[in-house]
């Protein structure tokens, strides 16, 4: 359905927040869920023609999602309660995706690592360094993002890495990062790294199970590929 006219002038039952409550957020679409949280539009353009230009302008849900307040409040009709609104959001989501944390507490294999952090983590536009802490019996301590940016020595540094490990008495240690590209191949730099902090845990006596990276829809584990 094209919408070219103010929300007030459509019928109640076309609006998508009626049909929201009627049939169930799972019926709209996209556009019409921005639309739901937006409310309004301004004086000049209705709602539905704000949402076409947010989505036209980052090309996908996406790309809005991964976007700043800055970028948002570039759009003309967008200003600071608007891009409050679309972060804050995108947060929950974010954060909703990742409450599985702590129920997934045991990591059997690179899967079980994979899932705890792959709705997170395959939607970022930079590439994360994260590592998952564990106790001898493979349960999860805690979780920490190490640095943002492209992965190399510089960034992490294993003296920077096994402080936090160190401190919390952890075992093992499991190393994720993101690839934005979506393609989760190692490079040479990423099994330059992974070597390096390797070795950095053997002479302290912490095991580094795996090196874990995820892409847009999959993974690859230096463990399964026999890089580790």
């Amino acid at each position: 359905m094209a919408y070219s006219v103010m929300m007030r002038d459509l019928p109640l039952e076309e609006r998508p927040r009626e049909r929201l409550l009627q049939n169930g957020p799972e019926q709209l679409s996209n556009r019409d869920l921005l639309a739901v949280l937006l409310k309004t539009g301004t004086k000049d353009q209705s709602v539905f023609t704000l949402v076409d230009q947010l989505i036209s302008h980052f090309g996908s849900i996406r790309e809005l999602a991964c976007a700043s307040y800055e970028e948002m409040c570039c759009i003309k009709g967008i200003g600071p309660a608007k891009a409050a609104e679309i972060l804050a959001a995108f947060e929950l989501a974010k954060r909703l995706s990742t409450s599985s944390f702590q129920a997934r507490e045991v990591v059997n294999s690179p899967a079980d690592a994979a899932g705890i952090v792959m709705n997170e983590m395959r939607l970022l536009d930079r590439e994360h360094f994260v590592i998952l802490m564990l106790n001898t019996k493979h349960r999860v301590m805690a979780k920490k993002v190490v640095s943002i940016g492209n992965l190399n020595a510089s960034l992490v540094h294993p003296r920077e890495l096994f402080k936090d490990i160190i401190k919390r008495s952890s075992a093992a240690v499991i190393l994720i990062h993101n690839h934005p590209s979506g393609d989760p191949t190692p490079s040479q730099e990423d099994i330059t790294v992974t070597n390096r902090l390797c070795e950095a845990g053997r002479l302290l006596g912490i095991d580094v199970l795996d090196h874990v990276i995820v892409g847009d829809l999959g993974y690859v584990s230096f463990k399964e590929k026999g890089l580790i």
